[in-house]
């Protein structure tokens, strides 16, 4: 009898509808200026709703300077790039893109990447092949990307508990002085909204001798002096070896990147597979996420708005009672607690309330801190805040969740 295919696929989604876990996407067109705003396509209607889980975190997706440069960009060189870097693939949005990067983070050079993933995936992966013998230090709440790149690169792994200083210390004096090292962590924690440790951890790589790797996906754009990213804001970002960063979420387009010493970036260039041998980002793409870095590299307004907005809708759900978690970044979790629970809260919330939240479960939080992410932007106005926490008030008492204590 030949192996039961199908039937082991409907199992595998039929244990996660169980768990509530099941994703559902939805069909939605952001409305070109008028973002927050959006229309909901489903069961042979269409209506307006609002996004409150979108990680265009400074509404720049939307910015006339960014939507006319890729425009610009479409009319002067058509759609896609037509290759990859090293076969045709190499336009001068590229190439002007990755030097604005580096001055961004003060390195010597930068490399673009076709998603944050995917830069944090290939980039791991070939420092543990190009190291010979390396050991890598992962915050145990470190991206899925990170967690994949340092996998498959076949380097030994040591996790330490999440921002554990005295843990990750304890790991690397138990590592050989001679042994290659570097530490794996993030400056923005996308779920939680915490920050990692930045200086201390630098600290301890100056004293153990090991390579700083920081993931500043959620940080860039949104801290430090013109947008650099948390490290840049404490002051360290002369201190960490590879910056990783991506262009689809502060910066509003699509893309990843790494900055670093020329001779790091040199042999990322030449020897990473998911760099080398897939097809470049859109001219109109590099072209969007160049505008918008120039523009947020001499603009304060955005990163300003959006703080004193994260701030006020923390106020306003505290007020009302609600479990919101703490953070002191621009993120602004929701505890529920369990799965199917946490996806029947959003579906309400859509369904009845025109709002558009997205669950987060398991795997992206630990079983039982199931929640609700709420990101908050500049171009989300106080009433938006106010009807939002009206309806999730709304919501909690229908389904007679717990509120804050």
């Amino acid at each position: 009898m030949d192996f039961p295919y199908q039937a082991r696929f409907r199992t595998a989604l039929a244990g996660l509808r169980r768990e509530g876990r099941y994703r559902v996407f939805a069909d939605i067109v952001r409305r070109r200026g008028n973002y927050p705003q959006a229309t909901l396509h489903g069961g042979g209607r269409a209506r307006p709703i609002t996004v409150w889980c979108s990680n265009d975190y400074l509404g720049m997706s939307q910015h006339s300077s960014v939507v006319a440069a890729m425009h610009e960009a479409i009319e002067n060189t058509g759609a896609g790039s037509g290759g990859t870097r090293n076969i045709s693939g190499t336009t001068h949005y590229h190439v002007e893109l990755e030097a604005e990067l580096a001055d961004l983070h003060g390195k010597d050079a930068a490399l673009v990447f076709t998603s944050g993933f995917v830069s944090n995936q290939t980039t791991l992966c070939t420092l543990s092949r190009l190291l010979p013998g390396l050991v890598v230090f992962s915050d145990v709440l470190n991206h899925a990307s990170m967690i994949e790149g340092i996998r498959q690169g076949g380097a030994e792994k040591r996790i330490f508990r999440h921002n554990d200083l005295d843990d990750l210390e304890q790991q690397l004096k138990a590592c050989a002085r001679s042994a290659p090292k570097l530490i794996a962590f993030e400056s923005v924690y996308s779920m939680d909204g915490d920050f990692g440790p930045v200086a201390a951890i630098c600290d301890l790589a100056d004293r153990y001798g090991a390579l700083t790797y920081l993931d500043e996906v959620h940080g860039v754009g949104l801290y430090g002096p013109r947008g650099a990213g948390v490290a840049a804001r404490d002051g360290v970002m002369h201190r960490i070896d590879i910056v990783e960063g991506t262009l689809a979420k502060a910066f509003g387009v699509m893309g990843g990147y790494i900055a670093a010493s020329s001779e790091i970036v040199d042999c990322i260039r030449s020897f990473a597979p998911g760099f080398i041998f897939t097809t470049s980002l859109a001219p109109a793409l590099a072209a969007g996420a160049l505008a918008s870095v120039r523009h947020l590299k001499a603009s304060d307004v955005e990163r300003k708005a959006l703080h004193e907005g994260a701030e006020r809708l923390k106020a306003l759900l505290s007020g009302a009672g609600l479990p919101v978690m703490a953070s002191p970044s621009h993120i602004v979790p929701v505890l529920v607690g369990e799965a199917a629970l946490c996806k029947s809260v959003s579906d309400d919330l859509l369904c009845q309330h025109s709002i558009y939240v997205q669950p987060i479960n398991f795997p992206t939080v630990s079983r039982g801190s199931e929640r609700l992410r709420l990101t908050p932007s500049p171009v989300h106005t106080r009433a938006m805040m106010e009807d939002l926490v009206a309806a999730l008030d709304q919501v909690w008492t229908a389904h007679r969740l717990q509120r804050a204590a």
